[in-house]
C-alpha cells in the first residue's frame, strides 16, 4: 500500500489547533479517532510518546515524523497536521517543524511502515513541494496537492 493510498481529507488537519509537541501528537491521533481509523486513542497515543521518548522524530527542513507499533491496529494509519507558524518538535537542525506525518502500524508491520518512512523522505527532499503543502489553506488542497 502507497501512502498516497491512506491520504484523505478527513485525516489531514489544516491548521494544526496545538502549540506545542505533545498537544500536536494528541491532537493527531484524536484526528484518527473522530475519522473511525482507530479504536483505542490511548493506545495509540503511547505508543507514539513511547517512541518519542526514545527520540525525537522531528527532522530537519520543517518535518516531523512522530510514529510508533502496536496491536490497537491492524493496518498502518496516516495523520497529517499542518502548522504554518511552526512547532517545537526538538528537530534535528533545530528549526519548528510545519509539516507532521503521524504513523502508527501493528509491530509486525516493518515493511510498509518503512515504506511509508521512505515516501515522506522522499516528500521532505522537495523543498517546493513542502512549501505549497505548508500553503494549503485546507485538507482538500492538501490531498489534491499530494495526488498530483
Amino acid at each position: 500500500m502507497s501512502l498516497i493510498d491512506l491520504i484523505v481529507e478527513k485525516i489531514v488537519k489544516v491548521p494544526l489547533e496545538s502549540k506545542d509537541k505533545p498537544d500536536v501528537i494528541r491532537e493527531l491521533v484524536q484526528i484518527l479517532k473522530d475519522a473511525g481509523e482507530i479504536d483505542d486513542f490511548d493506545a495509540v497515543l503511547k505508543a507514539i510518546q513511547d517512541r518519542e521518548f526514545k527520540g525525537s522524530t522531528g527532522l530537519q527542513d520543517g518535518i516531523a515524523v512522530p510514529h510508533g507499533k502496536t496491536d490497537s491496529v491492524s493496518t498502518l494509519k496516516l495523520a497529517i497536521g499542518i502548522s504554518p507558524e511552526g512547532i517545537d518538535f526538538d528537530s534535528l537542525d533545530g528549526k519548528p517543524s510545519n509539516l507532521i506525518f503521524l504513523l502508527v502500524a501493528a509491530p509486525d508491520m516493518s515493511g510498509p511502515h518503512v515504506e511509508a518512512l521512505a515516501e515522506i523522505a522522499k516528500i521532505a527532499n522537495s523543498k517546493a513541494f513542502c512549501k505549497s503543502l505548508v500553503s494549503a489553506s485546507n485538507s482538500q488542497e492538501v490531498v489534491e496537492l499530494m495526488r498530483d
